[in-house]
């Protein structure tokens, strides 16, 4: 396995595996990251998979501590511990990934920007849902707000950049798109995003022991529904 390992920090190493975002290079970020978590160390603070590396955050002093009287720094000791590891790996088949449906309300006061993308692209706003529901989609990793999706296999005849002055404040459930990559706005916060439409699901709730609906490696299907049903669904939320 090709792998390069960088500084980050001074309590942390970058896994780098590749250079591009595709789906070869997720599954070697995978295979990176369900092989270290089953190492358990306690020098470990958290392993952070991303589109094309896994980062480990790491306690210096815990590291120093297990190797006594060692010369070396905590980044050459966790670096060899991690080299060991990798050289382990071998290619293999992944399990079938999990497939999880976003019921999305798209346009009117829940995509203000449906418009703009479909002016941008020069289709219709019903094409512009269209070609939406039927990308093939994959997580690719979560980041910038706890439980945020950046998922890839959007189709490129819908891809429109990100807004030139983003908004200090969008709803949660959210869905948008920026560039060439779609996404979900876990919770309220600020962003730049073309927003599209709105899922009355959940993405994020703290209260359970995985607080994030959706892990790297999942697959999306979205579906439309009325405002009726986003309506609803919320009830059955309560």
């Amino acid at each position: 396995m090709d792998y390069h390992l960088y500084p980050l920090g001074d309590q942390g190493v970058l896994i780098e595996l590749g250079e591009d975002i595709n789906l070869k290079v997720h599954e070697r970020v995978k295979s990176v990251s369900a092989h270290l978590e089953k190492m358990n160390w306690d020098w470990v603070i958290e392993y952070v998979p991303a589109f094309a590396s896994v980062a480990i955050h790491y306690d210096p002093m815990k590291v120093m501590e297990k190797e006594g009287d060692s010369s070396l720094y905590a980044y050459e000791i966790v670096c060899a511990y991690v080299e060991k590891e990798l050289e382990k790996i071998t290619p293999s088949h992944s399990e079938a990934p999990r497939t999880v449906e976003i019921p999305v309300c798209y346009g009117g006061e829940f995509g203000p920007d449906l418009a703009y993308v479909a002016e941008s692209n020069d289709i219709s706003e019903e094409k512009v849902i269209d070609l939406h529901v039927g990308g093939d989609y994959l997580v690719y990793m979560i980041g910038f707000a706890p439980g945020f999706p950046y998922i890839g296999g959007m189709p490129e005849e819908i891809a429109t950049p990100r807004r030139k002055e983003p908004r200090l404040q969008i709803s949660a459930g959210s869905v948008g798109i920026a560039g060439k990559q779609t996404g979900v706005y876990p919770i309220e916060t600020p962003g730049g995003w073309q927003l599209i439409g709105q899922t009355p699901k959940a993405l994020f709730r703290p209260e359970n022991e995985i607080p994030s609906l959706l892990q790297a490696g999942d697959k999306i299907n979205f579906k439309p529904i009325t405002r009726e049903e986003f309506d609803a669904y919320k009830e059955e939320e309560k």
